[in-house]
């Protein structure tokens, strides 16, 4: 009985660690009948009389592997009765599910239904948190599957033993609760035998249409017998490496956080968040991306569509490197400059543009001899001119999106101030040929609507 007793000590750690051991609490399990959730069930079920903790089971038939799957419920109600234990089962159509949120993946449409179903249990049971059978594989494979996919150190962390309420995002209640990331899937195969236990065989695991099973089943193995033969180990160390960094980049991020927000702004436009660009600035790069992330996370609930590319998309124009002013994000949102500020918004709140349109051509002259500054008005607009001296560039522009220095004596007479016109052309600096307006706002993110309301000036050369 040595793997029991190992399993049963780690599983009652992590009970402790998470202030789960102590009498009156409830925990919802989620069962699906294999190894994993039955070594997570007997083990809870066995330290729950010294703990003084409440169970409840539940499991989600997915109702896609016919039989088997109808047996696997069947096999988990004589489970829960057999150790006395409330029990509910329900069963679902993934596939429906999929095809009515629209969702192009299984896997992620099959993951919402199921966390759907344990939040409604949890909830009906009065429960502090659902347990689930992760395990150290499925930690390491997670970690794998993150790093495949260009993940940054979020995605490094995979799993950790209390999360938030995955799906729907922002629940206060339940937590996600993973007692078993210590310990191995060889493991709780053993602890079932161990205890003259029986445990199911899902066929789901072997279908290579799912991309965790050929990471299971094909990569890595194949890691293990080619480069590292403790391959899931360092996976797990990197992953728990990566949550002790996370948990302290937290921690800073909320106390920077007050400090990046700007109090009192009324946009008009529903909730967003405002960040101060000049605070933004003097954080390290790191931190900066952080409260950025966290300004996503307070409008959407969750970062789970916000990758890296759009991460560093989002420091890029914090930093004043990006060539647009608006940026695009998932989820409805958009970043946009203004000045001193970077607002956070649902796409479409407030203004329709962030800048007027403008209807006609505006001539400009540049300042004259003995003057260095000319100001020409127009609808909605002033265009101030200004002669400076090379060393006086940087702090005329600095933080302010709308100026941009120009060589003088390049520009010919004078220029146009106007809008957009189909077919509008120009040679980026550095660029060998010319580059469509339209290609150069796709590809700057720029929103279609604010198109209108960026200036454009058309010189004589």
């Amino acid at each position: 009985m040595a793997v029991v007793s190992r399993v049963d000590r780690q599983v009652a750690a992590a009970l402790r660690r998470a202030g789960y051991a102590e009498a009156g609490v409830t925990l919802v399990v989620g069962v699906s009948g294999g190894a994993d959730s039955s070594t997570l069930l007997y083990s809870l079920h066995r330290l729950s009389a010294a703990c003084g903790i409440r169970l409840y089971v539940a499991h989600l038939n997915h109702d896609f592997r016919g039989e088997e799957a109808d047996e696997d419920a069947r096999f988990v109600e004589r489970l829960a009765g057999e150790l006395g234990l409330p029990v509910a089962v329900e069963k679902r159509d993934p596939i429906a599910y999929q095809r009515e949120r629209r969702i192009s993946s299984f896997e992620q449409g099959a993951r919402e239904m199921r966390y759907e179903f344990l939040a409604a249990v949890a909830a009906r049971a009065g429960a502090a948190a659902v347990a689930v059978g992760h395990t150290e594989d499925d930690l390491a494979e997670t970690t794998l599957l993150h790093l495949l996919r260009g993940a940054g150190l979020t995605g490094l962390r995979g799993m950790t033993e209390v999360a938030p309420w995955p799906w729907p995002p922002g629940l206060a209640r339940p937590a996600l609760f993973r007692p078993l990331l210590e310990v191995s899937k060889v493991d709780t195969a053993e602890y079932c035998r161990e205890l003259g236990r029986p445990f199911r065989e899902d066929s789901g695991n072997a279908m290579f249409r799912f991309t965790r099973n050929r990471v299971r089943q094909d990569l890595m193995p194949y890691l293990a017998a080619e480069y590292n033969p403790r391959m899931r180990d360092a996976l797990a160390r990197l992953a728990r490496t990566a949550a002790l960094e996370l948990d302290y980049l937290e921690q800073e991020t909320e106390r920077v956080w007050p400090v990046a927000v700007v109090e009192g702004v009324d946009d008009g436009g529903g909730d967003g968040v405002v960040l101060d660009r000049t605070v933004l600035a003097e954080l390290h790069p790191v931190l900066r991306r952080r409260v950025l992330r966290r300004g996503y996370i307070e409008l959407t609930g969750d970062a789970r569509r916000l990758g890296e590319s759009h991460l560093r998309a989002m420091a890029e124009l914090a930093e004043g490197k990006a060539s647009g002013l608006a940026l695009d994000l998932p989820g409805g949102l958009q970043l946009r400059a203004e000045r001193g500020r970077l607002i956070l918004q649902r796409r479409g709140a407030g203004t329709a543009a962030v800048y007027p349109a403008l209807a006609g051509e505006y001539r400009l002259s540049w300042p004259v001899a003995g003057a260095r500054e000319t100001v020409t008005e127009m609808a909605g607009w002033r265009v101030t001119q200004r002669v400076v001296a090379l060393g006086e560039i940087e702090g005329w522009v600095a933080g302010n999106p709308l100026a941009a220095y120009l060589n003088l004596s390049v520009l010919g007479g004078g220029g146009l101030v106007r809008g957009r016109r189909p077919g509008d052309r120009f040679q980026p600096l550095g660029m060998a040929g010319v580059k469509k307006l339209q290609d150069f706002f796709t590809d700057a993110r720029i929103a279609r609507e604010r198109r209108d309301g960026i200036p454009l000036l058309v010189t004589e050369r």
